[in-house]
């Protein structure tokens, strides 16, 4: 154990942690007795943020909401310096107990220990609104609205998935007050730094036996539709030299993809998840196949490139076939770096608790790749069970969650003393 380095009861932390995740998994809170299913202005929503509430203002937190539903805590006025803490407590609809909810719920026992141990931290804890996009198909609506880059036209373009009504009727009916998601960003003043708790949601941790990942960049993203446009044939009639078998090309781009995404090598990834073909009969050659893919990568250019690529090769082998490849690009999200302070007081932080731990980037995105731009940030991993997450099997260990807080109020204290 370092010097200096506080030590909290992890054996109490670890308790509550696994009693607020309990709690938080029981029929009050998910809309699904098989999963645990909550998004934005549900009722098991309102009473996850609630149960929240109801524990922050009990050590003394000042507790509100923003226009658009975001939950924020603080242990100071508004304005004054603050580190902040937290995540996410919706899921996706087939989700977890542990993704996103663990996050706040260690900026929650983080809180807790901060006024037990007298610390005198200056704490702010958000819980972001629909980080999953489970209600509305849109993800980080509440960090983009705090970093004003949600936009007017979200709220009206943006529609629930369960009836087809928009982001801003939604959000009225619920009692919040769309019309002033510019004001969300008053989150931002006086936060001086920013920490993210979550699960791994991959294996490595487990695999290496460590206990967290201190995470120094989170993954550019993009997403692209490609479409194969081909011909749909009699599957019997048609001889094999003359057929226009859009999902054979299909399948060479995907095999493409895997290639060009392991040539790049560690940190790059590629996923074609989706896969719809048409007519889609047993014995009609398919005459339209489209694939839906996902490209990843840290160094803020590979994924960009691979996605040049695939758009070449699929245009060059359905033109082999007298096809025609079709490619729409959805989205790209730049490589978000982490702050190198932050970093480094989480990495030293982790190096003083005598635990095992790594650097690593983040695979998947988070509401702190929001966040990021405007406020010095960082993440904590932990693992999860087998690298399994958004399914009802996930798990992860409150004691890592107990270790967790340790190492986020020393880096804090550390932070924190030198200004």
């Amino acid at each position: 154990m370092t010097p200096g380095y506080l030590r909290i009861d992890r054996e109490q932390s670890a308790a509550r942690i696994g009693r607020d995740i309990e709690t938080l998994s029981g029929p009050d809170y998910t809309s699904s007795p098989e999963a645990i299913r909550r998004y934005a202005y549900i009722p098991e929503y309102r009473n996850t943020l609630a149960y929240f509430t109801r524990e922050l203002r009990e050590i003394g937190f000042d507790v509100s909401e923003d226009p658009v539903g975001n939950l924020v805590a603080r242990n100071r006025r508004r304005g004054e310096p603050a580190f902040g803490l937290g995540s996410h407590c919706d899921s996706n609809r087939n989700g977890g107990a542990y993704d996103g909810t663990m996050g706040v719920v260690v900026a929650l026992e983080a809180c807790r220990v901060n006024e037990e141990l007298g610390l005198g931290l200056p704490l702010q804890l958000i819980s972001f609104l629909e980080e999953e996009a489970s209600g509305f198909g849109e993800p980080f609506i509440g960090s983009r609205a705090i970093a004003g880059t949600l936009g007017d036209e979200t709220l009206d373009e943006v529609r629930a998935l369960d009836d087809g009504r928009t982001f801003r009727e939604h959000a009225r009916a619920a009692g919040y007050e769309p019309e002033r998601w510019r004001e969300c960003s008053q989150a931002l003043d006086g936060l001086t730094g920013w920490i993210e708790l979550h699960i791994e949601q991959g294996r490595v941790l487990q695999d290496a036996g460590e206990r967290l990942g201190v995470v120094e960049a989170i993954v550019g993203l993009l997403w692209a539709d490609l479409t194969i446009h081909g011909r749909a044939d009699h599957a019997g009639g048609t001889p094999m030299t003359l057929r226009q078998d859009a999902l054979a090309v299909a399948a060479e781009c995907v095999l493409e993809l895997e290639r060009l995404a392991r040539e790049a090598g560690e940190g790059t990834v590629g996923t074609a998840g989706q896969c719809d073909v048409r007519p889609g009969l047993k014995n009609v050659i398919p005459g339209e196949a489209h694939l839906g893919l996902d490209i990843r990568s840290v160094d803020g250019e590979s994924h960009r490139s691979i996605a040049r690529r695939i758009e070449r090769f699929a245009q060059d082998a359905a033109s082999k076939r007298g096809m025609r490849a079709e490619y729409v690009q959805r989205s790209d999200t730049p490589a978000t770096p982490m702050d190198a302070r932050v970093v480094e007081a989480l990495a030293a932080a982790a190096a003083g608790s005598g635990e095992p731990f790594r650097r690593m980037p983040s695979g998947a995105g988070h509401d702190t790749q929001v966040i990021a731009p405007h406020v010095p940030s960082a993440m904590l991993f932990v693992p999860c069970k087998d690298g399994i997450s958004h399914d009802p099997s996930e798990e992860a260990d409150p004691r890592d969650g107990a270790l967790a807080v340790e190492v986020i109020l020393n880096a804090i204290r550390s932070l924190t003393a030198a200004g």
